[in-house]
């Protein structure tokens, strides 16, 4: 196993990424728009031989200049199929041979459920628990998704559907959703709560080159806006990124109905999976039972590893 960590085009590794349905924190675009945030990203791509069997993007953190950190969210990507040996040999090749210059630190947050005996293997010690998220598997036909729902969730989104919400999905020029991160930006300060910057979504938007990398479905009752919902595209998947809904918005189930307009939208235009994001029970209980309340599948990854 051998880590390129140089060279590598953005075409070659979005075709690779794509076929193994990567995550966001795993697109290229992705580290493209948190390099215009100020971030450093830093690629490999492992082959055996001259087979890719892995990817891995790292977001690099300086600490005041003494030691440097690298984090790999949700990978590195598997590309083929792989057993424990070759994982763990994997993990220990991206941390032998980064380029970055000690001391530094090698993080991972692996999105493989089934790690096995890998990264204990590779050496790697657990430094924080898992994060959790409902993945909604898209190549479901519209009854198999519906059914899925809790039943109140689903009543609920039959509710708004009999209301005088009117859906209309923006453009993805930043000029038609700048209101949703306006209305983002105010919610936050009114609940205090921490997200990637405001400015993340438009620097994905460009980081796509001229695609829709940015999804926004809204919701109007008469002239007003209601509600509203973004979602982040990447290879054949999507992620929810944010949310606004003001009282009347609420009260009608206008997010029920955007997110089921979502689901279909996304299902339609060849999506095979939509992550909800993270599930906080303990500090985001309303938020967790609306994602869980939708159907999909509870996913737990194994946590933070150095």
């Amino acid at each position: 196993m051998k880590a390129n960590w140089t060279d590598i085009a953005r075409g070659a590794w979005n075709a690779l990424a794509d076929k193994a349905e990567v995550g966001l924190h795993q697109d290229w675009a992705y580290g493209q728009a948190m390099s215009h945030l100020g971030g450093r990203p830093l690629r490999a791509i492992v082959k055996d031989g001259d087979t890719p069997v892995a990817l891995a993007q790292f977001l690099i953190r300086d600490f005041a200049g003494l030691a440097r950190a690298a984090l790999c969210s949700h990978g590195p990507v598997w590309l083929a199929r792989l057993d424990t040996p070759a994982k763990a040999e994997i993990y220990r090749e991206l941390r032998r041979s980064s380029p970055l210059a000690r001391p530094r630190f090698t993080l991972f947050t692996p999105a493989d459920l089934n790690p096995g005996d890998s990264l204990r293997r590779a050496g790697l010690n657990k430094v924080m628990t898992g994060y959790s998220t409902v993945l909604i598997d898209l190549t479901q036909n519209l009854e198999e998704l519906l059914g899925g729902m809790r039943q109140k969730w689903r009543n609920r989104l039959r509710a708004a559907e009999r209301s005088d919400l009117k859906l209309i999905e923006n453009g993805s020029k930043p000029s038609q959703y700048r209101w949703l991160l306006n209305q983002e930006t105010g919610q936050r300060a009114a609940k205090k709560y921490k997200a990637p910057p405001i400015a993340f979504a438009e620097a994905y938007q460009a980081a796509k080159g001229g695609k829709a990398g940015a999804r926004v479905f809204r919701a109007d009752l008469g002239r007003e806006q209601s509600a509203g919902m973004m979602f982040l595209t990447h290879g054949r998947r999507a992620t929810y990124h944010i949310g606004w809904a003001n009282d009347a918005g609420r009260k009608t189930g206008a997010h029920n109905l955007i997110l089921w307009t979502a689901i279909n939208a996304l299902k339609n235009d060849g999506y095979t999976s939509l992550d909800l994001g993270g599930v906080d029970t303990r500090h985001g209980a309303g938020v967790a039972r609306f994602k869980l309340g939708v159907g999909g599948r509870l996913e737990t990854l194994p946590g933070t590893y150095l």
